[in-house]
Order: structure tokens, then C-alpha cells, then sequence
């Protein structure tokens, strides 16, 4: 790199000449002003850099996002600050209504929830159920190829329309992005579910459910390689519905449907 003083002498300009023109705007970088201008009033003042360089982008400019960061605090140009929500889950939530204490006295007096996964040759395939936590009955299940709040969801409305829309049950999960979001939070509460989360990361905590699916993979889900997700779709309702729920023993001798079906009968003896 040559000192100034002889470049200055090669181009036969004056050293002032040269430090003028360097305080000089580039004409390029007018035209990204006036164009930065331009974008930032039409977005009636809301946007900020990343939105203005895509538009940028646009017209061709190829300037980076530090750049046009720095003229636009140079122009004093500011984007419309974003403030995001934070949703606060009551406290209830926070509590485990549960404690790893699976036994149950009664039909939806606790219902456990879990998501697991299974790949396919076209990719994961995902699964969110409901059980029962007296009978071990899956009383509402979903299927899809993402986990986002919409396939718990589906599972926990599948429950309520078969159970009858039944109030103060405890709704058992872990904290999985899906059962604490916003939405799910405010199913719960509009169905009048008493609302319970197991620690963070402890597995115990939902093992009514991590039992269920232990069964799921070894006695289906493993068994085989799966081309597509619509043929582990109708496997997973053909084990659910024909044969865990109504033909299946457990360790008690009993289906779950058999085991509820033994209960109501209790109650009509009783109240006989």
C-alpha cells in the first residue's frame, strides 16, 4: 500500500483534492439512500434492516445488511421496534397433579398425553395420544408429518367428544412445546381440564404413556420397515382401535374397554 502523498503525486491531483473527493458520497450509495428513503416511507415507517434489504435486494442493490445498517442510522432511519408476547401459563400448569402416581380410581379421572415418531421411507411420522390412566384405553389419538400444537390437539378433541366433554379431569403431559403453547393451554381451560405437567426431562413422570408406547413399538411399530406414512396411518388405527383397546390384555387380565365396561357396571349395581 502506497502512501497517500505519492499516489496523490503519480495521478497528479492535490492531497486536499483527494481527501475531498473521499468525503464525497459514492454515487451508489446515493442512489441506496434514496432508496432505503423510499422503502422506509412506504412501509409508513415499520420497516427495519432485514425487511429493507430484501426489498433492496430487489432493485438490484447488492449492498450487505451492514452496510445499509450503518446509513440508515446514519439517516437516522429506524425500523418499527417488535414487541413480542410472552405468554405466562397460570401456575396451575406448573404444578404435577400426578406425582408418578398412576393408579387411577375411576374412568377420566387422570388422562395422560405424549407425542413419539416413527420414520418411514418418506420421513418421520408422528403420534400423539390420549389414555385413559384407570383402564390404560388410548381415548384419543392423532397422526401426521409434523409435531406442531395442531396433532396434540386433534388427539385431545378426539377425547373430549368420546368421553362426553367430562369436567375436572386431569390432564397429565410433559413440557413439550406443544402442551404448553397458548393454544393448547386455552383448549384445556375452555374443556374445564385440570391442567399437569411432569418435570422437565424426567421420563418417569409420563410413564403411564411411555408404557403404552414401549407395547406400540415393540408388538407393531417395529416389526417392520415402513414405505409410506399412510400404510403406518392405518396401522397404527388398526392396533389402536381392533386390538389394544378392545382385544388386548393387560397385566390384570382385563382389556381396557372390558375394564370400563366392568366399572359402569359397578355403578349400576351400586345404584340399584
Amino acid at each position: 500500500m502506497y502512501p497517500v502523498q505519492i499516489l496523490c503525486s503519480v495521478m497528479n491531483v492535490s492531497r486536499s483534492g483527494f481527501y475531498d473527493w473521499k468525503r464525497r458520497p459514492k454515487k451508489n450509495q446515493d442512489r441506496l439512500i434514496v432508496d432505503i428513503k423510499s422503502i422506509h416511507r412506504e412501509s409508513r415507517g415499520t420497516y427495519g434492516v432485514p425487511r429493507i434489504s430484501i426489498k433492496l435486494k430487489e432493485l438490484g442493490h447488492t449492498a450487505g445488511r451492514h452496510t445499509i445498517h450503518k446509513l440508515m442510522r446514519q439517516e437516522n432511519i429506524f425500523g418499527l421496534p417488535i414487541h413480542r408476547k410472552k405468554y405466562r401459563s397460570p401456575k396451575i400448569a406448573r404444578e404435577d397433579l400426578v406425582r408418578q402416581n398412576f393408579a387411577a380410581e375411576y374412568p377420566n379421572q387422570i388422562w395422560c398425553c405424549d407425542i413419539t415418531q416413527k420414520w418411514t421411507s418418506e420421513g418421520w411420522f408422528y403420534l400423539a395420544v390420549v389414555l385413559d390412566l384407570y383402564s390404560r384405553r388410548i381415548v384419543g389419538w392423532s397422526t401426521g408429518s409434523n409435531m406442531r400444537t395442531e396433532l396434540p390437539l386433534r388427539a385431545l378433541n378426539q377425547a373430549l367428544v368420546l368421553r362426553g366433554n367430562p369436567k375436572g379431569v386431569i390432564h397429565h403431559s410433559d413440557r413439550g412445546s406443544q402442551y404448553t403453547s397458548e393454544q393448547y393451554l386455552k383448549r384445556q381451560e375452555t374443556a374445564e381440564l385440570r391442567t399437569s405437567f411432569g418435570s422437565a426431562g424426567t421420563c418417569l413422570d409420563n410413564a403411564a404413556v411411555e408404557s403404552f408406547f414401549s407395547v406400540l413399538k415393540r408388538e407393531c411399530l417395529n416389526r417392520k420397515s415402513w414405505r409410506t406414512r399412510s400404510e403406518l396411518d392405518d396401522a397404527i388405527r388398526d392396533f389402536i382401535d381392533r386390538f389394544y383397546n378392545p382385544v388386548r390384555i393387560r397385566s390384570n387380565g382385563k382389556t381396557p374397554i372390558q375394564s370400563e365396561r366392568e366399572y359402569n357396571q359397578f355403578l349400576t349395581q351400586r345404584c340399584a
